[in-house]
């Protein structure tokens, strides 16, 4: 009988594994590579005023509010349908802590180590109420990718910059190596970016912050179709404020 599961379906089946290790705290990144690293480690956090984290956690990932990513379904690319899977630990954690281990990942998310490295990352998200959802992105049936969707305006990143009600912000790890180089990076991100602005009607523009000296990177959202915006001061870097607007996604 074939699986419901998206990822099993895709022949992606990993199982934790236990790690002496204790926790280590996870911090912003630096910066991204062109179709390698866009985004940075630190789980969106919540605001001055913001209600506090729920009891119990999103595990299933469907009364978050973004508009439940879990509900999304994949959205055609031109290198295959891409769907955002929503991370479970039972199943991703050994995968995602693989791919924070590459030299390149690990340079600008610092979630190099045992595997309760990131283990302690996805949790501050899962154990939350919603604002930010973890991701798998499989690629025409291949897992490659970890995303992050989280809103920009209950995040810290809020006070950086004219946040707007419902700004939706987006992290990109391309965690395959033969899958970086390539032109996926600004490919994948301007689907992710669109398919944001498609199931979230109320939101008016996607923001993202890599860190101004990856040029590359800069690049590859200027290829999706974001523009520049400002340079902002994050905790570990100083960013390049990158917005995609619905008002212009069809001219971009």
């Amino acid at each position: 009988m074939p699986s419901s599961d998206p990822i099993a379906t895709a022949g992606f089946t990993t199982p934790v594994m236990a790690d002496g290790a204790s926790g280590t705290q996870s911090r912003a990144g630096s910066g991204s590579g062109v179709g390698v690293v866009v985004g940075s480690a630190s789980a969106p956090g919540a605001v001055s005023g913001e209600p506090p984290p729920r009891e119990g956690g999103h595990d299933d990932l469907l009364e978050d509010l973004l508009d439940r990513v879990a509900e999304w379904g994949p959205t055609d690319t031109p290198a295959g349908p891409l769907h955002l899977v929503p991370a479970r630990l039972d199943r991703d954690l050994s995968l995602i802590s693989r791919w924070m281990n590459d030299p390149v990942a690990a340079a600008f998310w610092e979630l190099a180590g045992p595997q309760s490295v990131v283990e302690e990352h996805l949790r501050a998200q899962l154990a939350g109420d919603g604002r930010s959802v973890p991701c798998v992105g499989v690629l025409d049936g291949t897992p490659m990718s970890y995303w992050e969707i989280y809103r920009a305006d209950l995040d810290p990143l809020a006070r950086q910059y004219p946040a707007g009600p419902h700004d939706t912000g987006i992290h990109l790890l391309i965690g395959t190596v033969a899958d970086r180089g390539r032109g996926l990076g600004g490919l994948l991100l301007r689907a992710v970016a669109d398919l944001v602005l498609a199931q979230r009607p109320s939101c008016a523009r996607v923001i993202a912050e890599p860190d101004i000296r990856n040029t590359p990177s800069v690049a590859a959202f200027l290829t999706a179709g974001f523009r520049f915006s400002a340079e902002v001061d994050l905790p570990a870097k100083r960013a390049a404020l990158m917005v995609r607007d619905r008002s212009l996604r069809l001219l971009l």
